[in-house]
């Protein structure tokens, strides 16, 4: 299994990954799932994979060559754009989104014939000269959506243990430390849950315009900030577990009942015979 996040703020962009697949208990292996392109001065890159390594390995692999062809409205064929090339990261999503395509084509089949499905799915981000930082979630099918200011970040992978805390705290306004910090507990909180991910870590932190990275740190269990924010976070959330008072069941005073009736719904109704209807 693998957990991804890209987030996309004001400041910046955050990309985070992990580095565990598994095809079994028997057989766990570290792959990389993140890859940066980057020329400095011109373009900066982030793709993110989960999903069927076989196939996210020969998307990227392809993706570095891949050359997306159209016909200019006089009718020649224009220029092949490229992710090296490309003028605007939609159009280097679209080149990403035929990279999936072709894999599709040579192997969706074949996959078929052997009983699995075509299972990729890609965050890609970053920034071309020229233009804003934009940052989109690529599906098995090559299309695309694009990160939005109500939605500032995307997940691929068991997304679900570590979604709670990136609602939470993310707004495009949330400054780029705090949302690494904020991307690294949603990972901590994946990986105490789904033992499918795992170490080490792999984060991109990218400042707006800079079109080039320099935040680029690979996390192991050895990593003093991380033990720190591990720990911390568990010591936390149980701190303010403990803080909240427990429910009161009996006719004692309290500021917070609970046993009360609902405002707007009937209590639970409770069947005593066979005879009685659920409606």
């Amino acid at each position: 299994m693998t957990y991804c996040v890209g987030i996309k703020l004001n400041a910046g962009l955050v990309f985070l990954s992990d580095s565990r697949t598994n095809a079994g208990v028997d057989h766990i292996s570290t792959f990389r799932k993140m890859i940066v392109y980057e020329k400095p001065g011109d373009r900066v890159m982030v793709l993110l994979s989960s999903g069927n390594l076989s196939i996210s390995q020969s998307v990227r692999e392809i993706l570095q060559i891949e050359e997306l062809r159209e016909v200019r409205e006089d009718g020649e064929e224009g220029e092949p754009i490229t992710i090296w090339n490309a003028k605007s990261m939609f159009d280097a999503a679209r080149v990403l989104g035929s990279a999936v395509r072709h894999v599709y084509d040579r192997d969706a089949e074949a996959l078929k014939h052997a009983g699995l499905d075509f299972n990729v799915s890609f965050i890609f981000g970053g920034q071309v000269k020229g233009e804003g930082m934009r940052l989109f979630l690529v599906y098995s099918a090559g299309n695309f959506i694009e990160a939005t200011t109500e939605t500032p970040y995307f997940q691929v992978g068991e997304s679900k243990y570590g979604k709670p805390v990136l609602d939470r705290v993310l707004t495009p306004e949330t400054p780029l430390d705090e949302a690494a910090k904020c991307a690294l507990v949603s990972m901590d909180s994946t990986m105490k849950s789904n033992l499918s991910v795992g170490l080490p870590l792999d984060l991109v932190v990218y400042e707006a315009n800079r079109l080039q990275t320099d935040k680029v740190i690979c996390i192991d269990a050895e990593n003093p900030y991380y033990r720190m924010l591990h720990s911390s976070w568990g010591q936390k959330l149980r701190e303010v577990f403990d803080s909240i008072e427990d429910p009161v069941w009996d006719d004692s005073f309290t500021e917070h009942p609970l046993k009360m009736p609902a405002t707007r719904h009937g209590a639970l109704r409770k069947i005593s015979t066979p005879d009685e209807k659920l409606i």
